[in-house]
């Protein structure tokens, strides 16, 4: 019995010389992988470079929505530092008013009266607006029905009396007027 390598032994009468590929050049196999070889480094390089790039625009990307969120944030702590501001010569006009002694009673109420028109001043300055109210054809949306009164001195529906006012912040409610509103049968 004879011994083989493991390789298959084949005869050369069974080979098909016609069909086979001719033998490579050790000198173009070379030529061929050295420029394989080096694109293969140009794309591994423009890939670093490209992945390189990708993490400094996310690190970016991060500090920039840091920052805003800061910002918002310091907005919002500060952004009521004017309407401090505005309420604070109303806050001195109190702090007068306690500290006056004696006076007449009228001269207490003329000081607070001009307290009461600072403070209204200072809070139309920040777009507040009182709600009309009275005399008012009662709306739900800016009025809030506190009683329903039987009457025929009023129309149908109106407002009689103003219990507590409401308030408007440029076009949105703040809160809706306290009223009590007519219920006229005849009208």
């Amino acid at each position: 019995m004879a011994r083989s390598n493991g390789k298959s032994e084949v005869k050369a009468e069974e080979l098909d010389v016609e069909h086979e590929l001719p033998a490579a050049d050790a000198g173009d196999v070379a030529g061929e992988v050295e420029p394989r070889e080096a694109e293969l480094l140009k794309l591994k390089a423009e890939r670093d470079s490209l992945v390189d790039r990708l993490a400094r625009l996310q690190a970016e990307f991060e500090n920039a929505r840091k920052r805003a969120s800061r910002e918002q944030q310091e907005f919002r702590d500060y952004a009521i530092a004017d309407t401090i501001k505005t309420f604070l010569p109303v806050v001195d006009s109190f702090e007068l008013a306690l500290r006056a002694e004696g006076g007449t009673k009228s001269e207490f109420r003329s000081g607070v009266e001009l307290i009461y028109k600072q403070l209204q001043d200072a809070l139309l300055k920040l777009g507040l607006q009182p709600i009309p109210a009275k005399g008012e054809q009662f709306d739900p949306h800016l009025h809030e029905a506190i009683e329903m009164v039987d009457t025929t001195d009023a129309a149908d529906h109106e407002v009689l009396d103003e219990l507590q006012r409401g308030y408007k912040l440029k076009d949105r409610l703040v809160r809706p007027a306290m009223v009590r509103v007519a219920r006229n049968p005849k009208r």
